[in-house]
């Protein structure tokens, strides 16, 4: 509890989206924040006042100038996971199935970690289906949606 008797403690809420392309093959973020490099799926942070699938839908647009339609949940969270940038936050991740409703307006790489490594740094790829398994991610709960998403495939 902090002095005002509230804890002191917080949620982050994170939607990521789910794209796989006529191949099977699906689309990944290379990340460079807080000094580290990390893979994970395309989304961010729910704002307050936003729904989630806004949230998807308005985070896939920044990210990658790319118009979206959520088909399906896939998964939310169900256990307590600690935030790798804040040790005051738990993190509950909501992930969604997406179409595309047009193309990307920037570079789709073939290259991991494709930009120059300074904060705030970020490039997406796809990754094969041959090439897609847990060991691809950095996070524990991106970890278990791409196990999930093998099972189904």
């Amino acid at each position: 509890m902090n002095g005002s008797g509230k804890s002191s403690n917080q949620f982050t809420i994170r939607v990521y989206g789910i794209l796989q392309d006529k191949s099977k093959s699906i689309m990944v973020a290379d990340a460079f924040q807080h000094g580290m490099l990390f893979t994970k799926f395309p989304g961010g942070g729910l704002e307050f006042g936003e729904g989630t699938k806004d949230c998807l839908i308005r985070e896939w647009g920044e990210e990658l100038g790319q118009q979206i339609k959520i088909a399906e949940h896939l998964y939310t969270t169900d256990f307590f996971q600690i935030s790798a940038f804040n040790q005051k936050q738990q993190v509950i991740s909501i992930y969604y199935r997406v179409v595309p409703l047009d193309e990307p307006k920037i570079k789709i790489s073939d290259i991991p970690f494709d930009f120059t490594k300074k904060e705030g740094a970020e490039s997406f790829r796809w990754i094969s289906l041959t090439e897609f398994h847990e060991k691809a991610f950095t996070f524990p709960i991106d970890k278990i949606v791409a196990r999930k998403i093998r099972e189904q495939l």
